[in-house]
């Protein structure tokens, strides 16, 4: 498929969401317990297939796979930056604030104009954030790019949004849902030919030197694509420790029919899974689109 015919085809739903995100670890208990106690998730109904689940209201949004002796992801390869966790309101973010800061959790913090982030690691690296999105109405776009950028975080602004006598155990709220999902690649234009022209995501933002943004339905970005520490590079061997895939969903079966067919024209891989289908980028990075 030629870029000039990929542009002509639709982009995909605006009712876009992400769901869970499956993620190689190598001590379950111990990535249990962050999620768990640090992040605030809460522990889902086992399924009897080995996997770990955590998530809100019954939502699993993280889901651990246990290899004792995977090899750590080198962080120079592509693959995952961070995974994104969206709480609903300032008052849930200063929870996880607090609780980071009593409990003498490293983090960084920002400042994004649409949203206020907070930035760990779990015990295997992986790249965490936490966020809360400012109201839409705040966003400022200037054509179809909304004005993103890294400022200091108000943590005091924040800290002043707390409940009253809140315990730090607090879990996430039901409504904590994955915002969004930050990658890296080996090459922007290789990424924007599989997740624009290709999958049908639409740029959001191209400000950050080395990164670009997209999104379905005029969210500031369900994907970031970076090449800061990945520029040229490739994969990690098979089996590491890091992201094994993500979910976008679809509202319905044909919305992922369509996602099919543009992949299969692109001659990029498609594979059937339970409810959708999985699809890797030039890097291998795995997403499963799905119905529902």
């Amino acid at each position: 498929m030629t870029v000039s015919a990929a542009a002509t085809l639709p982009l995909l739903p605006d009712a876009l969401r992400l769901g869970a995100v499956r993620l190689r670890v190598r001590e379950g208990e111990r990535s249990l317990a962050f999620y768990r106690d640090i992040v605030g998730l809460t522990p889902q109904p086992a399924k009897g297939d080995g996997l770990f689940r955590l998530g809100t209201g019954g939502e699993t949004l993280i889901e651990l796979e246990v290899v004792p002796g995977a090899p750590p992801r080198p962080p120079h390869t592509t693959g995952l930056f961070h995974v994104a966790i969206l709480v609903p309101d300032r008052a849930a973010l200063a929870i996880v604030l607090r609780r980071l800061i009593e409990r003498g959790v490293p983090i960084g913090a920002s400042d994004h104009l649409v949203s206020e982030a907070l930035y760990l690691d779990d015990p295997d690296g992986n790249g965490i954030e936490i966020y809360r999105d400012r109201p839409r109405s705040e966003w400022r776009w200037n054509g179809g790019t909304v004005a993103m950028a890294t400022e200091q975080l108000d943590g005091r602004g924040v800290m002043s949004a707390l409940p009253l006598g809140v315990a730090v155990e607090t879990p996430m709220p039901a409504g904590t849902v994955v915002g969004h999902v930050h990658l890296q690649v080996g090459n922007l234009e290789a990424a924007r030919r599989f997740y624009v022209d290709t999958l049908g995501l639409a740029i959001t933002t191209a400000s950050y030197p080395g990164a670009l943004f997209v999104s379905a339905g005029g969210y500031h970005h369900h994907l970031g694509l970076n090449v800061w520490r990945s520029r040229g590079a490739g994969p990690a061997a098979a089996g590491s420790t890091g992201l094994v895939h993500y979910e976008m969903r679809l509202p319905t079966p044909a919305d992922v029919a369509a996602v099919a067919a543009r992949l299969t024209a692109a001659g990029a891989p498609v594979e059937p899974v339970p409810g959708g289908i999985a699809t890797a980028d030039t890097w291998g990075t795995t997403v499963r689109v799905l119905a529902g």
